[in-house]
């Protein structure tokens, strides 16, 4: 009895040793039906992506630092030509503007005309007075050849003769200043046809049909169609920077297409030494400030093959220094 009773307590086995009561009761011990391997597999994986993002950046760090290295490049750069202002030589009252903003020209194209009536009367007094001061110059030289022949026969005094010599050369000299005079005047009546001197773009048109013009007033500018690039680089990326080196171009209003050029010339001075108030370092407290240095690169495709460049655009353009 004491033996049967001994095999059915719960928690001893057969020999009387200790046995878990779950055990005994049939449940399985704790852990079992788990997977313990699964956090040692999880780890595994961590590590493997960490090893791949290692190696991934490792390369294209490395392909970065190669880049870096033999190229130099900057935001601060922007689309430049030379702009062409329109300003009148002669002033006058606006006859007829033949052009409107943003119209393409060609050069020699007819621009505005300024009413040519008071020049044209100016013209034909010029031609007035030059009829009238040959005339006075013919006669004051046929007075010098007469008085020559009288003087020579001793029938008049050495100061007539002077005189009437004297009278030959001022009236030539008027003469020929009433025929410059006729050239300046032929030369304003040209100027009242205001012609483009270049192929390019009309742009900030101020003149309007009707409206009084004056000598050296802006009336429009003419954009063309060369442009290149005025990049502002720091003083520390000009060490290995060469004139011919070749650089791309990115145009922000173009992104994904990069534009073949080179540089073609370094500025002789920083941009703050030509400004309108240069910096005076010997005067004052002194902060040494990193200087810029604009430097021109061109394109290397035709103008007719860029698409629409103006003035003034943001690029980044990118030297390499190889």
């Amino acid at each position: 009895m004491d033996a049967a009773r001994e095999k059915n307590v719960p928690g001893q086995t057969e020999g009387g040793l200790a046995m878990p009561i779950h055990a005994a009761a049939g449940h399985p011990p704790a852990g079992h039906g788990t997977h313990p391997h699964r956090p040692r597999s999880r780890h595994r994986v961590l590590m493997v992506v960490a090893g791949v993002l290692g190696v991934a950046g490792a390369v294209f760090g490395g392909r970065y630092w190669l880049y870096a290295r033999d190229h130099e490049d900057t935001d601060d750069a922007f689309i430049d030509t030379h702009v062409v202002m329109i300003s009148p030589k002669v002033e006058g009252q606006a006859f007829k503007v033949y052009v409107d903003d943003n119209q393409q020209v060609k050069q020699g194209d007819p621009l505005v005309d300024i009413d040519p009536a008071d020049y044209q009367v100016k013209l034909e007094q010029a031609r007035a007075e030059v009829v009238a001061a040959e005339a006075e110059a013919r006669k004051a030289a046929g007075d010098a050849v007469s008085a020559q022949e009288l003087y020579a026969k001793d029938r008049i005094s050495r100061q007539s003769y002077d005189h009437a010599a004297a009278e030959a050369e001022a009236t030539k000299a008027q003469a020929e200043l009433a025929r410059q005079k006729l050239d300046a005047t032929k030369l304003d009546l040209s100027y009242t046809r205001m012609a483009s001197p270049i192929s390019g773009k009309v742009t900030r048109k101020s003149v309007e049909l009707r409206s009084y013009v004056h000598v050296g007033q802006p009336l429009m500018a003419i954009v063309p169609k060369q442009v290149w690039v005025t990049a502002n680089f720091k003083e520390t990326q000009l060490t290995r920077m060469r004139a011919g080196q070749k650089a791309a171009i990115r145009v922000d209003a173009y992104p994904g297409r990069d534009f073949p050029g080179h540089v073609d010339s370094l500025q002789a001075g920083t941009g703050a030494r030509f400004s309108l108030l240069p910096p005076e370092n010997a005067t004052g407290n002194y902060v040494k400030v990193v200087q810029r240095v604009p430097v021109k690169i061109v394109f290397d495709d035709p103008p007719e093959a860029l698409p629409p460049l103006s003035p003034g655009m943001s690029v980044v353009p990118a030297v390499d220094l190889r």
